[in-house]
């Protein structure tokens, strides 16, 4: 649960940088692209700490992880309230605040999750991704009042102060238990090691399913960034009032949690794919409701951006947790799961950059928004072409009769690539028992 909480307040600290873009232009007085580039800083670095805090985390523990994390985001928020030119915010919020991100947001998580959850391991990867959407809502408002009453400097040092505070609580946590995991899930990945089947990084890497999910997660941040850096200031130029706009910003957080909630269930019950398709196809349409916001009555698109767009924000990260840990249980799986992220990084950086230079050289967002919707759709291509992101739907209660399976809620599913129903065994045995097909 805490671990939940502290990627809730990593998401919300620092996807925050969206209503810190017109203050801090303001006063800087540089154009867009430059200012967004400080969120692209972040976005790569965030995907070059991702495979870095994963081998963090397998080596060294948990607690290590989320305290050194801890630190080195709390003390670049803190320093990023002094800084006295833009280059230093790249520093600061850029590279020290990816670094601490990684290292207490979703990849250490969604590993701990793994080593707790079996059969759930899908809604399970669909809370976590929630509760960041929960972060994203409560500190959207937050952050607006701050910087409205205390300037954006005065909002970075309390938000400096605040993730110290939450370093010093979760020294009290018993993080040798937590770390431990499931009685089963252990043992199971003991034998795995035995017989020599463990997972590593280099291994991964040879296989075409680990390219697949790195080009699922880049296309879906070029997709999410491209708008989102810019949505507080698209509204605002808009004609909405600043603590409105930001209040929209959060909302946006908000349905993400519905969205990523159901997306991780839905998934068990109907395959992975389909709930891509159905999110993909309603990020295009959530994205050109944003584009009409000018042409239409505004509250109603904005409402339509937010229940498309927004519920399916969060949603292609649970299914791109659990095919991870599912390909490539055992063995190296954070420091795997991270090289994957890596790629998130990538398609960060690149969506809010891109939106930026395509404001600078097009004067409006519709630019953005196209390369927004590009992302998704080739995201969605990913999942349709590639056998090893279809996921399996589990077999309905006539099949698994008839096939002398175990009932539906019990069975396991059968690695990508078989036809066959797995025997009951961990996902983690049968993804380790027959690995994905290698390049």
């Amino acid at each position: 649960m805490m671990c939940t909480l502290i990627s809730a307040i990593s998401r919300g600290v620092g996807e925050s940088f969206a209503i810190f873009l017109l203050p801090i232009a303001r006063e800087f007085q540089t154009d867009r692209a430059a200012l967004t580039g400080v969120y692209s800083t972040y976005m790569v670095a965030l995907g070059v700490m991702s495979p870095i805090a994963g081998t963090i985390f397998d080596r060294l523990g948990a607690r290590l992880c989320y305290s050194v994390g801890l630190a080195v985001f709390g003390f670049a928020c803190l320093l990023a309230s002094q800084v006295s030119a833009l280059w230093q915010l790249y520093l600061l919020t850029g590279l020290g605040g990816a670094i601490g991100a990684s290292m207490v947001g979703m990849l250490p998580a969604s590993s701990l999750a793994s080593l707790w959850f079996q059969k759930k391991l899908s809604t399970a990867m669909g809370v976590i991704s929630a509760s960041m959407g929960v972060g994203l809502l409560v500190f959207a408002p937050i952050v607006q009042s701050l910087v409205a009453h205390r300037g954006w400097r005065g909002a970075y040092l309390v938000l400096g102060l605040m993730l110290l505070a939450v370093l010093a609580l979760i020294q009290l946590l018993p993080w040798r238990r937590i770390a431990a995991g499931a009685p089963e899930i252990a043992a199971a990945r003991k034998q795995q090691a035995a017989d020599g089947q463990a997972w590593t990084v280099s291994r991964a890497m040879r296989t075409p399913v680990f390219w697949a999910l790195f080009g699922v997660i880049f296309c879906t941040s070029v997709s999410t960034f491209a708008v989102s850096v810019q949505l507080v200031a698209y509204l605002i130029e808009s004609g909405l009032p600043p603590l409105q706009a930001a209040t929209i910003y959060g909302l946006v957080g908000l349905v993400s949690i519905v969205g990523t909630f159901v997306a991780g269930s839905l998934a068990e019950r109907i395959g992975e794919m389909r709930v891509a398709m159905i999110s993909y196809g309603s990020t295009i349409a959530g994205v050109a409701a944003l584009a009409a916001l000018g042409h239409s009555p505004a509250m109603v698109m904005v409402a339509a951006f937010v229940m498309l767009f927004g519920t399916m924000q969060g949603s292609r990260g649970p299914l791109v947790a659990v095919l991870s840990a599912r390909n490539f249980a055992g063995g190296r799986q954070t420091g795997i799961y991270g090289a994957v992220l890596f790629g998130m990084g990538m398609g960060g950086a690149l969506g809010s950059w891109g939106s930026g230079a395509l404001y600078d050289l097009t004067g409006g967002y519709y630019g953005g928004f196209a390369l927004s919707a590009a992302g998704a759709a080739c995201g969605l291509l990913l999942f349709v072409t590639v056998p090893g992101l279809r996921g399996q739907r589990p077999p309905t209660r006539h099949e698994a009769r008839a096939l002398g399976a175990p009932k539906p809620a019990e069975a396991g599913r059968p690695p990508w690539g078989s036809s066959k129903v797995a025997k009951p065994h961990l996902h983690e045995s049968v993804a380790a028992s027959k690995p994905a097909r290698r390049l």
